[in-house]
């Protein structure tokens, strides 16, 4: 009873060590994803007159209509969304927002005197949209928010009928149309440039370079596919039983997981071994597991 006991408590100190290094982690890399957005901010978007959509872009045309602070409005625009983000999604994406948001916010007052390092906007944007795009995505992977406007779009979704992504790209235009105004319509084309770099960099951040796909086949040659794409692409896969809806005959079904990289070839493997075969390829945005580390192939 006493060494059980013992085993239990030894569990409990590596399960709170285990917590304890997992936030430590996320505290880590939200920090560092708001200050490369207050870099991307300060350094290069806002010198150029150059803005990004959503509440950093509102914050930004204020700022300078105003004179005040930008990490001032960055702060108390979103701190309605802490809320919002409190009661619609959970306790500790709110907290992981807050925090993320107060460095980004404090970053940019700190590194508002500092000089931009270029004075071209369409470098200003590209850069710039690269570091804020990295930025975003880090803090979005590990569980916070340095922008309200999805949240917003969350609750309208309920009573519009338009998607999150429809309602958020809606009021991004609305944001980087109204910079044409503010700063003159050059700066919003240049705007739109660091837009969309941002947008797609936030994907590659969040899903990773390496794009990984999930693998469906059917065939009547299951266990020679299944065989091949072990010993020639180093891939293990599952096998499922299936049913037709229209024969109701019985079907092998085969999943695989495999890289982008790999894909050309597993299609020359179902293509010499049956051509008849059903292939379905899909893209993945994570897999975890041991399974998944490529075998030797022989």
């Amino acid at each position: 009873m006493g060494e059980v006991a013992g085993v239990s408590a030894i569990e409990k100190t590596n399960h709170k060590k285990l917590t304890t290094m997992k936030l430590l982690k996320r505290g880590t890399m939200i920090l560092l994803g708001a200050v490369l957005v207050a870099i991307g901010l300060e350094i290069f978007l806002v010198p150029n007159q150059v803005i990004d959509g959503g509440i950093v872009g509102i914050s930004i045309m204020l700022s300078h209509l105003s004179g005040w602070s930008l990490g001032l409005f960055l702060f108390v625009l979103n701190l309605p969304f802490f809320f919002l983000g409190y009661k619609q999604i959970g306790k500790t994406f709110a907290i992981s927002t807050l925090f993320g948001v107060a460095v980004m916010s404090l970053g940019t007052a700190y590194l508002h005197p500092v000089p931009p390092l270029t004075k071209d906007p369409l470098l200003a944007a590209v850069f710039g949209g690269i570091i804020l795009g990295i930025g975003v995505g880090l803090v979005i992977r590990y569980g916070g928010s340095l922008d309200g406007t999805e949240i917003l779009a969350i609750l309208f979704n309920k009573k519009i009928p338009f998607s999150v992504g429809q309602t958020v790209m809606f009021f991004n235009l609305f944001i980087l149309g109204s910079a044409g105004f503010v700063f003159g319509w050059d700066r919003a084309m240049y705007s739109l440039i660091a837009y969309f770099i941002a947008f797609k960099v936030i994907d590659i951040t969040i899903e990773g370079f390496e794009e990984t796909k999930s693998v469906w086949i059917i065939s009547e040659k299951s266990k020679d596919l299944g065989d091949a794409i072990l010993n020639r692409l180093g891939r293990g896969v599952t096998y499922m039983r299936g049913e037709g809806a229209y024969t109701g005959e019985d079907k092998q079904v085969i999943f695989c997981v495999i890289t982008r990289l790999e894909e050309a070839k597993m299609k020359a493997i179902v293509e010499d071994i049956d051509p008849q075969a059903f292939l379905a390829i899909g893209n993945i945005h994570e897999v975890r597991g041991e399974s998944f580390k490529k075998r030797d192939i022989h």
